[in-house]
């Protein structure tokens, strides 16, 4: 069985996820924890359910979702993987940091560099790697088949969609991926975004006002 452990971590309310199996091989996703008192919540969790962190993923590389990066990779030493198309992102990252009061952020390098479609073992589970671009343009979701749930950074969200007016966005591709590669899981596939609560593919299928139904009424 796959778990699944959501922090909400710094300025940006950033999801961060812990997914483990039932032997407490796990894997680190999106680690936005910026400060000493997020990091301990985070130590806290693993160290109490005496989880074995094996590696650290990145959906993309945003600000708010590598600034724990470099402090998971030393804690657990563990290798970062991201898309190859978002090192561009992660090196620019340490740049603009300062800009949003984050004076000490400590950049950390990718280890390895993920394949769309690629099965990533979690322990005794897997997730497949599914590319969606459009708000990052490496950004990929992690969907576990066999429980139907998805860790989807900042592609789809309860109600909305990743924004797409930064660097690296595109809207009509963001909208396009979503219909082709999140639409197309099955209906009761929980979603766990980036930021805000989980959702499911069936009410955002009808609801969500940028590719539902209802967008096209």
């Amino acid at each position: 069985m796959l778990h699944i452990k959501s922090f909400t971590f710094n300025p940006f309310q950033e999801n961060t996820y812990l997914a483990y199996d039932d032997q407490g091989e796990a894997v680190l996703i999106d680690p936005g924890c910026h400060n000493s008192q997020e990091r301990s919540e985070l130590e806290d969790f693993v160290l109490s359910n005496k989880l074995k962190v094996r590696n650290l993923l990145n959906t993309h590389c945003h600000i708010d979702h590598v600034l724990g990066n470099a402090w998971a990779k030393n804690r657990f030493k563990i290798p970062l993987w991201i898309h190859e198309k978002e090192i561009p992102l992660l090196k620019s990252v340490e740049v603009y940091a300062p800009n949003y009061g984050f004076q000490g952020y400590e950049s950390a390098e990718a280890d390895h560099y993920l394949e769309v479609g690629q099965e990533f073992r979690v322990g005794e589970e897997s997730f497949k790697i599914l590319f969606v671009p459009g708000h990052a343009p490496g950004h990929v979701v992690f969907y576990h088949e066999k429980s139907n749930q998805c860790i989807a950074g900042d592609t789809l969200f309860r109600g909305s969609i990743g924004r797409t007016d930064l660097p690296g966005g595109n809207h009509p591709v963001l909208l396009e991926k979503i219909k082709t590669q999140l639409f197309t899981l099955p209906e009761q596939t929980i979603i766990y975004p980036g930021h805000g609560p989980a959702t499911n593919i069936a009410f955002e299928k009808i609801h969500n006002p940028f590719v539902g139904e209802r967008a096209f009424q």
